[in-house]
């Protein structure tokens, strides 16, 4: 795989969760596998570990919803003359902890589902429809099977919400 994959840690709490940016190299490697993806040399992504605040403030400025979330992802334009940009991942640590506690998840598979889910995004996968929704979660479910991460849809349908799991 011939991607660079730039981890900024924005907030403080990631601190909690030292190794989330091993486990999201991981995650994105995963899934690009997974997705049968090859990337151009020098082809980028950049993932952001941020807080609710923030993530909210992207969530109103792009998608004109007021509140936070877990994941977004912002699918980037080529640029010529530029290296290769896929785009960028944010993931909110409140929403994030919160959510693998209330569905007793470990905090690191968590994690890797949302970095899994964001970079599928960025791939041009969505989960609008119920189609959509069921090809994007197998391809989530084959992705976090690599890494040894139990289906974390078990027992529930394609959701064809709009938004991340």
């Amino acid at each position: 795989m011939s991607l660079s994959i730039d981890i900024n840690i924005e907030a403080g709490a990631w601190d909690d969760l030292a190794d989330a940016p091993a486990l999201i190299e991981a995650a994105l490697a995963a899934a690009a596998t997974t997705a049968r993806r090859r990337f151009a040399k020098n082809t980028e992504v950049s993932v952001l570990l941020t807080d609710d605040a923030a993530v909210r403030s992207l969530n109103h400025a792009w998608r004109a919803q007021d509140k936070p979330t877990n994941v977004l992802s912002f699918p980037a334009r080529p640029i010529a003359g530029q290296p290769p940009h896929l785009g960028d991942i944010a993931l909110a640590y409140e929403t994030t902890m919160r959510e693998a506690k209330s569905e007793g998840k470990s905090p690191g598979d968590h994690v890797s589902h949302l970095a899994v889910h964001g970079f599928l995004h960025l791939l041009g996968y969505d989960h609008e429809t119920p189609d959509e929704a069921e090809a994007m979660e197998a391809l989530e479910r084959a992705a976090l099977a690599r890494l040894g991460i139990a289906d974390p849809y078990e027992g529930s349908e394609p959701a064809a919400t709009g938004h991340a799991p």
